[in-house]
């Protein structure tokens, strides 16, 4: 997921929701605590979940992995989402030099690797324009898969999560493929699916560069039989037309990622589609989403904005509009800390402490969201749990 940050607003739940998503969420709280079999037939599940049977709502998506918890985007780091209950695990990708799908939150890998340790490198530090922004360090796309596996992963936002460096180096950089077979073990052993939200970055920069990501996406889709409608995964982008691209090669659902209202998709800026996110989410866009893909992933300031004092606002008609044209929303990104929580929700003056998330998870669910991603799988399971609870 990018790193811009939340929201937008929806209706409320009704009566009858309210008690389907009580025994969802339940189930959600226990596996938090460490029980098993979270989904089960007969629970509520989301607009636009294509008639999958095994998603509570709301949906807890762990943001590249348990990210609050372990360097991102780590096989550590989706284990332990897994093993908190975690219903979906998110992974982001790009390419190496040889065509390779790797799990990396951007190209940029100098934050997340330690790859300026690595003498041999050296010369691959360089500066690129990437969808608009200038940027100096190492790029996936100047190594080779073999030259990738020789760096260690570790933690991005060290000042923030210095608990995290502790994991440092200990693991490599997986490839989507490493990513598919780990579900398909887990999966056998745990006797249910393990969903993933697959998040294609900068296809249209990608494509330019002949490393087109759909194309060897869908190829491992098939090899996984992750390809149907009805699969255990998402497959989502910041770029619409990557996700009607994925439409036409898979079944699998797409959900189109959206950031500020302001903003608008770099394929769209490409294309000189002059359209911002502010024309996706009226009813029109919305509509034009639903005609190849079954969802949307806004930041969370779409759901419910944010006042100039930093402090949640009133809900925008976002959920009920979305849900209006059969579309799902999975909003990003909630986590624990201070810095990243609206203001009526921070505690105390450091801006790495846990601040109420509990308080601000509990007014995302109340629009009717169908899902959220969350850098904090067990705090958002429990917070699903006392949201059903009242």
């Amino acid at each position: 997921m990018a790193t811009q940050e939340s929201g937008r607003r929806g209706t409320g739940t009704s009566p009858g929701r309210r008690a389907v998503l009580g025994a969802a969420v339940l189930g959600a709280g226990a596996a938090a605590m460490g029980a098993p079999g979270v989904a089960r037939a007969g629970e509520r599940h989301g607009h636009g979940h294509g008639g999958h049977r095994d998603l509570p709502v709301p949906t807890v998506v762990a943001h590249r992995g348990a990210s609050g918890y372990r360097p991102e985007h780590t096989i550590g780091s989706y284990q332990l989402a897994l093993d908190m209950g975690a219903h979906v695990i998110e992974q982001d990708v790009v390419p190496t030099k040889d065509g390779h799908l790797v799990c990396r939150h951007e190209n940029d890998i100098t934050g997340t690797t330690d790859v300026a340790a690595h003498p041999e490198f050296a010369g691959r530090k360089t500066t690129k324009t990437v969808d608009g922004a200038k940027l100096t360090g190492w790029f996936t796309e100047d190594f080779t898969l073999a030259e990738l596996k020789t760096l260690r992963a570790k933690e991005r936002i060290p000042g923030t999560r210095q608990h995290n460096t502790l994991y440092d180096g200990r693991w490599q950089v997986p490839t989507l493929e490493e990513v598919f077979r780990w579900a398909e073990k887990e999966g056998r052993r745990r006797g249910k699916r393990v969903w993933l939200h697959i998040e294609t970055k900068h296809p249209t920069y990608f494509r330019k560069l002949g490393l087109g990501l759909e194309e060897p996406l869908a190829k491992l889709l098939r090899r996984y039989d992750r390809h149907h409608r009805n699969s255990p995964n998402f497959l989502q982008s910041f770029e619409p037309s990557s996700i009607q691209r994925l439409h036409k090669l898979v079944g699998a659902p797409g959900v189109v990622l959206l950031s500020s209202a302001s903003s608008r998709p770099w394929d769209f800026v490409e294309a000189g589609d002059p359209r911002t996110v502010a024309d996706l989410v009226t009813p029109k866009g919305l509509s034009w989403i639903a005609s190849y893909a079954k969802g949307i992933g806004p930041t969370l300031d779409l759901v419910i904005p944010k006042g100039p004092d930093g402090k949640l606002q009133k809900p925008t008609t976002l959920v009920r509009d979305a849900h209006a044209k059969g579309l799902l929303l999975h909003p990003y990104t909630m986590r624990n800390e201070n810095t990243f929580l609206p203001a009526d929700f921070k505690k105390g003056t450091d801006p790495n402490a846990y601040g109420d998330a509990f308080g601000a998870f509990k007014a995302y669910f109340a629009t009717g969201i169908d899902g959220i991603f969350s850098d904090n799988p067990d705090t958002a399971l429990l917070a699903a749990a006392d949201f059903a609870g009242h």
